[in-house]
């Protein structure tokens, strides 16, 4: 994106000095970085502090920080560069706007020290550093926006980008079930040129792009040539927790090996270990009696312990009757909707490959639906699904696959599911599937496992792991 006319630094700096503007007119006029210092004058630590809502980056100089960048008005703030950096080489947040205000960021690169990983964490996991950070108020309202052009964040420990409408803070954690509380504001976040690469691989479940939303609040997230790489955890986490909706709009956007903070190379030799040659999954007759203290128990002594998910299921009689280790790898592409609202999504000419987990992984529970338009985009060389819908509801679950292209993922290539009395109608059309399921011929999933009705058609398809359908009418056209 070029910068208008009357932002280009050599312009700019040219008319401040003939019209004088100074200091004392800084709620007025552009904040002017003339320098890549820390701090003191003509800083961007002093443009963020001087009242001034518009910040103009004008100095060639890398922007080096010390400790983190805070903006804590309340006005909404825009800032302008044209390709600077802005290093830290220490494990803190770059950039924090701490009292929720809408921020706008253009051209500038966020980068943090780098080299995180399971083996070489955080120092301080619950203060690890995020790029950019911005906590809504408890009391807000309205809408709190972030829009990012031209934008690159990489090398830090925890969430690339944070938006944090919940009062738990980091432990408001992912997926659905709405803990913690929030304002009831909504969050709107629009990338164009926007890369997220090398983050959240300091600590356990950071994410590229995270928005965690509470209360009644929507999030909405509008993205044309986004790029989230080699992240920890998932690429993007929408988690809205309560009564709103979400709503994502995705365009010539990629989701690329992401998910691999808990790197089951590193891991699964620590939990064979720690298993001592008991198997990592198994089922028992009633009649065995085992009991919980029979088994293993959770995971410890390893890189991470809270990477390994332990599920244990149970008789009436509480004897066990199975049990499962797995390792918490993460998605490409990741939203979770809890409460009255809606998931609507559309998907257009992009890329969701060789991410940890799912490609794509929607789930939606309570009273709202999914609802999907996924046009010329491939899912390929994923762990596990490359598209997985979702929904625990009544409403159900609605889908429309054109040109579509699911292969080589180790799960399913398309899975649609609705759990309870909703309808799932899904139209897949000149679309791709082959050589999912570990070649063991899934290619499309689509379940109805209550009352509700269900119709999968499949037009001008190939679909060459073939389909997997319960509670549901296949049509193939």
């Amino acid at each position: 994106m070029r910068l208008p006319e009357s932002f280009k630094p050599a312009r700019l700096a040219a008319a401040l000095v003939v019209s004088g503007i100074g200091a004392t007119n800084a709620l007025a006029y552009p904040a002017v970085v003339t320098n890549g210092d820390n701090d003191g004058e003509g800083s961007l630590r002093a443009a963020l502090a001087s009242g001034a809502t518009e910040i103009v980056v004008t100095t060639n100089q890398d922007i080096m920080i010390t400790d983190t960048l805070v903006y804590s008005d309340t006005r909404a703030l825009a800032i302008y560069g044209s390709g600077q950096k802005i290093v830290a080489h220490d494990d803190f947040t770059l950039l924090e706007v701490s009292e929720g205000a809408s921020l706008k960021v253009v051209g500038l690169d966020f980068k943090g020290p780098g080299g995180f990983s399971i083996q070489n964490q955080s120092d301080d996991p619950g203060n690890a550093g995020k790029g950019i950070f911005i906590d809504v108020r408890d009391d807000q309202t309205g809408n709190v926006r972030l829009e990012m052009v031209d934008v690159t964040v990489r090398g830090v420990a925890n969430h690339g980008v944070h938006v944090s409408d919940c009062d738990l803070a980091d432990d408001c954690g992912g997926g659905g079930g709405g803990a913690g509380g929030g304002s009831p504001a909504s969050i709107r976040v629009i990338f164009n040129n926007v890369v997220i690469k090398d983050v959240g691989n300091g600590k356990f479940d950071a994410d590229g792009l995270r928005v965690d939303e509470r209360n009644s609040g929507n999030i909405t997230f509008n993205a044309y040539d986004f790029k989230a790489r080699d992240v920890g955890a998932d690429g993007v986490e929408l988690d809205e927790g309560q009564d709103g909706t979400v709503r994502a709009n995705v365009y010539s956007s990629s989701f690329n090996e992401n998910g691999n903070y808990c790197d089951p190379e590193l891991l699964q030799p620590q939990l064979d270990a720690f298993l001592g040659g008991a198997p990592d999954e198994d089922e028992f007759d009633e009649s065995e009696e085992v009991t919980e203290d029979d088994l293993p128990g959770p995971v410890t002594g390893t890189l991470d312990d809270r990477c390994f998910e332990y599920e244990v299921d149970l008789y009436d009689s509480d004897f066990v009757e199975a049990y499962e280790y797995g390792i918490d790898v993460d998605d490409g592409f990741d939203i979770d909707e809890a409460g009255k609202g809606s998931l609507v999504a559309v998907l257009v000419d992009s890329r969701i490959e060789e991410n940890l987990d799912e490609g794509v992984d929607f789930d939606e529970e309570d009273q709202g639906r999914i609802d999907l338009i996924a046009i010329r985009s491939k899912a390929e060389e994923n762990a596990d699904d490359g598209f997985k819908l979702s929904e625990e509801g009544s409403a159900g679950v609605e889908v429309v696959a054109h040109k579509v292209r699911s292969t080589d993922n180790g799960g399913k290539g398309l899975v649609f599911e609705e759990a309870d009395n909703g309808s799932l109608t899904a139209l897949v059309s000149r679309s791709t599937t082959e050589n999912n399921d570990d070649s063991d011929d899934t290619g499309i999933e689509a379940v109805q496992e209550d009352n509700g009705s269900g119709t999968l058609t499949v037009r001008n398809s190939s679909i060459a792991d073939g389909i997997d359908a319960e509670g549901v009418t296949v049509i193939e056209e």
